[in-house]
């Protein structure tokens, strides 16, 4: 679940490639989502028993490379600028001095708990951006702008490791994650409400395509996902 979370961005990308321009999409999404992967990395490693955390962060960090590699070869020469700047401020320079910092100013407790609530604080932010879609779908009473599968992965992804932290009294997964299962049952509350059996299959396909335009800052994604890394966003 984390995995299509993290790979839901690829319509956009593959409209970017065929038209070679980033067009007016943003980069900060893709930028906030590598960040968290980082964290929740760390984490992962840090903790004992934690490597499942480590290694799915670890593959959502590499498709988010990838996805920034594309927009810096393809985004405006100001846009391309501005995305530089911002990789190397929050991709390299800032969680390189916190990791560093945690690492060696800190015991492993305290160095467990200051890493969790960092991947808390960034998952949050991150669960916390389909809230604009719902709006919309409240305002506008359609849910065009809210892809039912998105939805439903949010939903699905949130729940199974809301029951992984669980398991394993892992409450630093178990908060953000929580917190996304709950909002994506609400999703699926409005989609049930708002559906209309009158939207053709090339409208979803656009809407998807079109998921990361406006994306709130991080993500998370989930997102994250539980990581923290949801990610799923939504135009309005």
């Amino acid at each position: 679940m984390s995995g299509l979370l993290y790979l839901s961005p690829l319509p956009t990308f593959w409209r970017i490639v065929k038209r070679r321009s980033t067009e007016e999409f943003e980069s900060l999404p893709y930028i906030s989502k590598l960040l968290n992967a980082y964290f929740w990395v760390y984490y992962g490693l840090i903790k004992p028993d934690s490597l499942l955390v480590a290694t799915v962060n670890m593959f959502g960090g590499v498709v988010e490379i990838i996805f920034l590699i594309i927009f810096l070869l393809l985004a405006p020469p100001r846009m391309k600028t501005r995305t530089a700047i911002l990789v190397a401020i929050l991709d390299v320079g800032f969680p390189a001095a916190a990791i560093l910092l945690t690492q060696f100013l800190l015991h492993e407790e305290a160095r467990i708990d200051v890493a969790g609530l960092l991947c808390v604080i960034f998952s949050m932010i991150a669960y916390a951006s389909p809230l604009s879609a719902m709006k919309t779908v409240v305002t506008t009473k359609s849910v065009e702008y809210m892809p039912f599968l998105l939805s439903f992965i949010f939903f699905v992804n949130g729940g199974v490791w809301t029951i992984y932290a669980l398991l394993t009294k892992d409450w630093f997964v178990g908060l953000p994650n929580g917190t996304g299962f709950l909002l994506g049952a609400a999703q699926l509350i409005l989609y049930a409400i708002y559906w209309k059996p009158n939207k053709s299959s090339k409208q979803v396909f656009d809407v998807l395509e079109d998921q990361q335009q406006h994306e709130p800052l991080i993500p998370g994604g989930l997102q994250s996902n539980h990581t923290g890394e949801v990610t799923s966003s939504y135009r309005s």
